[in-house]
């Protein structure tokens, strides 16, 4: 089996995930915590890649990519056809899944604990990292999971900006597509196996992170139920 695939892909998910992260959680804070004129129409625009065909996702990058764009004229940055184009085209058909978790968990969190800190003379800065983002922590862990694995599995979009280029931009799913198209069964079956796995393992920690967690005091006491019964 060739391994590259699946490297590029860690490699490509790594880079979306850190990118999904700079860009949703700021996004997430602002639809959970303003209200501002557009605030539905900016909500909508990020929700966008759920609902649309990833080949209109790629095509849109393309235009925001390619040749007379900005990110071409303005920066000189030749990024289409590399491993970045894929990773921007996953951030991109990944990014909606995180903001709309984080932003529930963020909206979930008691406004009355975040007036308190302040009240006690905390900074807007210090509310944020130290009352709002633990306690929505648990639903932003289970968002970014959620985003990583719909990044790794992206297909269209990437094969729009990136190609299929064996060795520099072919991803997992990419490399299975080719080995059905070559009918080389056998190495798509192992391919499929592997990224079943990871989807697996993906998925069963979105779930655990999304399970309320019981106080610790509860935690004891359930324990000390158990051990009165043993």
């Amino acid at each position: 089996m060739n391994w590259h695939p699946l490297w590029l892909s860690l490699q490509v998910t790594a880079v979306a995930t850190f990118l999904m992260l700079v860009i949703g959680l700021p996004l997430a804070l602002l639809l959970a915590r303003r209200r501002f004129p557009g605030a539905t129409l900016l909500e909508t625009l990020v929700s966008l890649p759920l609902v649309l065909p990833p080949t209109v996702v790629g095509y849109y990058l393309l235009l925001a990519l390619g040749r007379g764009s900005p990110v071409v004229e303005v920066f000189g940055w030749r990024i289409l056809f590399t491993w970045g184009a894929a990773a921007i085209a996953s951030a991109v058909v990944g990014l909606p899944l995180l903001v709309q978790s984080a932003r529930a968990a963020i909206a979930n969190v008691d406004p009355a604990l975040e007036n308190t800190a302040r009240t006690l003379g905390s900074t807007e800065a210090a509310v944020l990292w130290r009352v709002t983002l633990p306690l929505a922590r648990r639903g932003i862990l289970a968002g970014l999971m959620l985003a990583a694995a719909r990044a790794l599995g992206e297909f269209g979009a990437t094969l729009m900006v990136a190609g299929n280029i064996p060795g520099r931009t072919q991803t997992l799913p990419l490399a299975i597509y080719d080995a059905v198209q070559n009918r080389s069964y056998a190495q798509a079956n192992w391919m499929v196996l592997l990224m079943t796995g990871l989807a697996f393992l993906s998925l069963w920690a979105v779930r655990r992170f999304e399970q309320p967690r019981r106080p610790r005091a509860v935690r004891s006491a359930a324990g000390l139920r158990d051990d009165e019964r043993a």
